[in-house]
């Protein structure tokens, strides 16, 4: 937990270090040293044993759970992505994170009659058995939750689990916890911020068999989603709609691109069972064996100086992320030295990796 929580370290690098190191104590001990070799003038203090303990005891008080990628109750699912957070916060039905899940997302300003089909077929869904999976936001999301309440429903936060965003979803949020899960990435107290919300998507849709984009412009945040739900072997599902609304954009063109196209909860069980009512998904085979990307370490490091190869990446990036595949074949380097530079520029503050192994300059929140 102390590592995890530790500024700038994400779930690949949390990865990248206990691979490294062995453990998260001696990775802890080796933090301020690679920091300052990325060029962190201020000092990178993890937290408190006694802070991590009172974060715990605080989700105690809540009724929910730690839950790390180590655990049974881990759902499977997202252990075959290769960012998933070695820490969930959880409060509710555990058992719900490795049942057959859909995702269904969409716009917040969404229409009277796009919220009524949300609530439709995750009704319908949840009644044939699949338990519904979205991020509590307003719109799609709050009558996805809303029409799978009674049937099994996972709300999955940007913030904090004790923060509830948006506020109007106070009694929703009740509900889910008493009825369904509610999953956090973040620490108590943790404020959603702009990032954050790309990184509770793809636990979205990294826990799900499917996902289902209701309505959305061409440029919004589920469209983000389905995209990450295509890069983790997901299946993408859309509703069309009328091409003079803004609003279909984004489903319309999914659909374009090789979505399936939904009209009711059978188009989309169609893919997911056989006519003999048997999964055609075979159960996820995990892939975190403590960092996938570091396989090659073993390999001799170039031998330019630490901050030439810094420079020599901070070059290359901007503040519109890249992949972390482009980024090795522009510099030339290995990919233990690409990971190790990277290592340290992000402990230091001045890289971050995004969802999907991209990786962009810092961004203040």
């Amino acid at each position: 937990m102390r590592l995890f929580r530790t500024e700038n370290i994400g779930p690949i690098t949390y990865y990248q270090l206990i691979e490294r190191y062995g453990s998260a104590g001696e990775a802890l001990t080796q933090l301020p040293e690679l920091a300052k070799r990325g060029g962190r003038k201020k000092p990178l203090t993890p937290p408190s044993e006694k802070e991590i303990e009172r974060e715990y005891k605080a989700l105690l008080k809540l009724g929910g759970q730690i839950i790390t990628v180590q655990d049974k109750a881990y759902p499977l699912a997202l252990t075959a992505t290769e960012d998933a957070p070695p820490v969930l916060s959880v409060i509710g039905n555990v058992s719900l994170l490795n049942k057959s899940c859909v995702a269904i997302v969409g716009a917040r300003n969404a229409s009277i009659n796009g919220c009524k089909f949300a609530r439709k077929i995750a009704h319908e869904l949840g009644a044939r058995g699949q338990t519904i999976t979205s991020g509590l936001a307003r719109g799609i999301d709050t009558a996805a939750h809303e029409g799978s309440i009674d049937t099994g429903t996972i709300a999955v936060v940007a913030s904090g689990i004790d923060v509830v965003y948006p506020e109007e979803n106070q009694k929703l949020y009740e509900e889910i916890a008493e009825k369904g899960l509610i999953i956090a990435e973040n620490k108590l107290g943790a404020k959603p911020y702009t990032s954050a919300f790309p990184r509770r998507n793809r636990i979205v849709s990294g826990i799900s068999k499917g996902i289902i984009v209701v309505e959305a412009t061409r440029r919004s945040g589920s469209l983000i989603t389905a995209r990450m739900a295509g890069e983790q072997g997901r299946d993408v599902y859309a509703v069309p709609g009328s091409p003079f609304d803004p609003r279909a954009a984004g489903p319309n063109y999914l659909i374009r691109e090789g979505a399936t196209l939904v009209r009711n909860a059978d188009d989309v069980m169609e893919i997911l069972m056989d006519f003999s009512g048997n999964s055609l998904r075979e159960p996820p085979t995990a892939v975190i064996n403590f960092i996938p990307h570091l396989q090659e370490v073993q390999n001799k490091d170039n031998e330019e100086a630490p901050e030439i190869r810094q420079e020599k990446i901070l070059s290359h990036l901007s503040f519109t992320p890249i992949s972390v595949d482009e980024l090795l074949r522009a510099c030339h380097l290995t990919i233990s030295a690409l990971q190790t530079t990277l290592l340290e520029l992000e402990l230091a503050g001045r890289v971050k990796r995004m969802p999907g192994n991209r990786i962009s300059l810092l961004v203040e929140e």
